[in-house]
């Protein structure tokens, strides 16, 4: 059986722009992630957990001091996005990004903004900080009516975060208990750097799946899900997925939304038909601008791509939306190929997608080339 790792580790390319150094959301400078993971076997009384905490910074200054654009997407809204009406009245994020499970999303909220409030005497006095927090259903495998997260996980997250690092993919932080096309899911995460003649910008994207059905399931344009129809969950259920992308581009927040709405269909390219089941909530923000909570006048001055020109020249939008989406599509296919298939409570467990069999067919469809084991993320 071939040891996990990434897509391209293995020669699978998705779509045709270079990814980063890292092929992460990391690659946008300034952007940073953290995973607390929580994973306890029943016993002695104690109900088992597959959960966990992730949380993502959008730069390393104070972003409710130095707020980002931000824009949203909602492919099918049963799920939660604390801080949404905020993004979409303002265009602004003004947080760090917490990502959870779905009982867990309001104590999350409060042991956030608890830090906050440690660290910045305007919290709750000259402003209220509300922090940005959503959500996947984990209780497939994780025995969520015990209520496993506490608020020392979601300090560890985001100063977990604030140090930097590789990002971690598959059964970690917020993705330790969910599916992808009913095998086991977990984070993914990839990037895309543009050539300079389409702006030189960078476009990172995270996931955390809990989404699709298995015949649907599409890896690298391969019906992968058709023809690995066995190694299946006891109950199907989708249940969200979280995509947050970021860039470097000077956008501005209808900008993003648009941004945004092509990280949907980066899912879509994976098989993804927006179930109604399912919560697949998509957040774009840009690095390009930082807004202070003050300014002469009351007047700032962002840069920001042009809308609108002519028709008949060429659009800097154009690859930044192909770069979003072909991040996307590969961040989901770095979350499969990276879970390891996990047990939770009740006896449930996910497999994780076979490597051995994915890699086949991908040789029968000419995906990926017969010299076995690539290395690198270049």
């Amino acid at each position: 059986m071939s040891e996990r790792g990434r897509l391209r580790d293995f020669g699978v390319v998705v779509g045709r722009f270079d990814p980063g150094p890292a092929n992460s959301i990391s690659d946008v400078a300034g952007v940073t992630v953290g995973h607390v993971t929580i994973s306890r076997e029943e016993g002695g009384g104690q109900p088992g957990a597959r959960t966990g905490v992730t949380a993502i910074w959008p730069h390393e200054g104070v972003p409710w001091r130095e707020r980002v654009y931000a824009g949203t997407s909602i492919v099918n809204g049963y799920g939660e996005l604390i801080g949404i009406n905020q993004i979409n009245e303002w265009g602004l994020l003004h947080s760090p990004i917490l990502l959870t499970s779905s009982l867990a999303i309001g104590a999350v909220y409060d042991a956030t903004a608890r830090w906050i409030a440690e660290r910045d005497p305007v919290q709750g006095t000259d402003d209220v900080i509300m922090p940005v927090v959503t959500e996947c259903d984990d209780s497939y495998l994780n025995h969520a009516r015990s209520f496993p997260v506490t608020s020392r996980h979601v300090e560890l997250a985001l100063e977990l975060a604030r140090a930097g690092g590789v990002v971690a993919e598959g059964c970690v932080g917020a993705a330790t208990g969910l599916q992808c096309f009913d095998f086991k899911g977990g984070i993914g995460t990839a990037s895309r750097v543009l050539p300079s003649a389409s702006g030189g910008y960078t476009v990172g994207a995270l996931v955390s799946t809990n989404f699709g059905a298995r015949p649907d399931l599409l890896l690298a344009g391969v019906r992968l899900g058709e023809e690995i129809s066995d190694l299946m969950p006891g109950t199907h259920a989708s249940g969200s997925c979280i995509v947050v992308v970021a860039t470097d581009a000077p956008l501005l927040p209808h900008q993003l939304r648009r941004l945004a709405a092509r990280g949907g269909m980066g899912l879509v390219r994976c098989g993804s038909v927006g179930a109604n089941g399912s919560g697949e909530l998509v957040l774009a923000f840009s690095t390009a601008n930082r807004i202070p909570r003050s300014a002469p006048q009351g007047q700032v001055h962002p840069t920001a791509l042009l809308d609108g020109a002519y028709w008949h020249q060429p659009s800097y939008f154009d690859p930044l939306f192909t770069a979003t989406i072909e991040a996307v599509e590969e961040a989901v296919g770095n979350a499969l190929f990276q879970a390891t298939t996990t047990y939770g409570r009740d006896g449930n467990v996910l497999h994780a997608l076979p490597l051995d069999r994915a890699l086949e067919s991908l040789r029968r469809h000419r995906v990926l080339g017969t010299e076995g084991r690539a290395g690198g993320d270049g």
